[in-house]
Formats: C-alpha cells, structure tokens, sequence
C-alpha cells in the first residue's frame, strides 16, 4: 500500500492508498507526525510513500523503514510544467496538477484550491501545465480585516442570507463571502472563454463551504492534493 502525506500550512492530512483507491483518510498536527505515522504503519502494510510539505520537510522517522518520495522541483511528474519559476511552484499545486490529468485525461482543467490561499491552476489537454494565480483565502480575508483595522472583529466564516448587510458583522460577511464567490465565478468565466470543454475542479479545506453557493458547474473534491501525491507516486514507481 502507498501512504501519501501532505503537510500543510495549519495541518497534516494523510491518506492509505491500495493503487488508486484511498482506504483511509488521517487529519492531525504536525507535531504529533511520527506518532500517526506509526499508528498508520503498525495497521497497514506500507510499500512506500511519497510526503509533500508547503513548510521544511519534517523528519520522518519511517523513511528509515520504507522508500519515500519527497515532492519538489525536480521530481519526475506526469505532466509537462511550463510555469516559467519551477523552483518556487507549490508542492501542493503540483499534486493537483497531477491529479488532474490522472482523472480528467485529455481535458482542459480549471483547479481551484481552496484553503488558506485560493489557488487557480490551468492544465490543457495536452498535458501541459501553464500556471494560474494565488488570491487570499477566506480565513485570511477575515483576519487581515481585523488585523489592519482598529476596530473590525474578527469573525468565523457565515453564508450570507442577504447582500446588503445591516451591521458591521453581516456587512464583513458580505464582503468576504460575496467577495471570494464573485472572484471565483469571475475567474471561472474567463477561463470558459478561453478554453472549450473546461473541466473546474475545487478542493481545498473550505471545498464543502463554497461548493453549495458557486453558481459553475464544478466537480467538488477535498482530496484531490491527496490523489495527485499517490498519481505522482505511482508514476514514479513504474518508471515514468
């Protein structure tokens, strides 16, 4: 069995993979790594891995026991990456990346990923990845309100029932929420213009928040980060 780590920005999230089927699924922090990395091993039979960090690798003590594949730059991917600074181009972009070719094959793919950045990746039918964009994520949004203000609170994420809010409080959630569903539509839009048979993939932490509000016809996925770490390690399992 494969175990795919992907650790990032506020935690780890890691998943058993029997080839392309995920088994299980394991969310925890960073600290506490080795110590459910071990749970994990003592109740599967693990062949080998691959680990993706967005922070400086953390030591792993199972890699001493099992073959693992730190993503970054230079690993071998299923794809062909035409982002102009490959050295500074996410790990977790890669994954979905690679992952979008794996499911949508010979498409057009919109990702959009969103955690504690929204990321937009563009990948065409022919396997090449072209780049996208990085915009602020919800929590983000919320805290540079507080932060850069003297008096706005901070607030945890709300759908909106209305668009005019009546207070300052459904007036931040108004501007954050409409905000971020009116930046993704927006982008979603111009990319439909430009590219026919767009496929538009969202993932990401808030996935389930946005998915029922987002008027795109989109295929909504938590796990795709985790599904293109196992593709990318089974492409290099099998020898490119």
């Amino acid at each position: 069995m494969n175990l795919i780590i992907d650790v990032g920005n506020t935690r780890v999230k890691a998943a058993v993979f029997e080839k392309d089927s995920l088994v299980e699924q394991f969310v925890f922090k960073e600290i506490e790594l080795n110590q459910e990395v071990e749970k994990i091993a003592s109740k599967y039979i693990i062949h080998s891995g691959i680990i993706s960090s967005v922070v400086a690798f953390p030591e792993l003590i199972l890699k001493k026991k099992v073959p693992f594949i730190e993503l970054c730059a230079t690993t071998k991917l299923p794809f062909n990456n035409l982002y102009s600074t490959p050295n500074t181009l996410g790990v977790d972009r890669i994954a979905l990346v690679a992952g979008a070719v794996e499911k949508y094959p010979n498409r057009n793919v919109l990702i959009i990923d969103a955690g504690t950045c929204i990321t937009y990746d563009f990948v065409n039918s022919q396997k090449e990845y072209l780049g996208g964009a990085i915009s602020l994520g919800l929590k983000m949004r919320y805290t540079a309100l507080n932060k850069f203000t003297s008096k706005l609170p901070l607030l945890e994420m709300k759908m909106v029932d209305d668009l005019i809010g009546n207070t300052t409080e459904t007036s931040i959630h108004s501007g954050v929420i409409n905000g971020v569903l009116n930046e993704i539509n927006g982008v979603v839009e111009q990319y439909e213009k430009k590219n026919k048979d767009l496929t538009i993939v969202l993932t990401g932490g808030d996935t389930n928040f946005l998915a029922i509000q987002l008027k795109s016809s989109i295929f909504a996925n938590p796990n795709f980060v985790l599904e293109g770490l196992n593709t990318i390690l089974t492409y290099n399992k099998e020898g490119c």
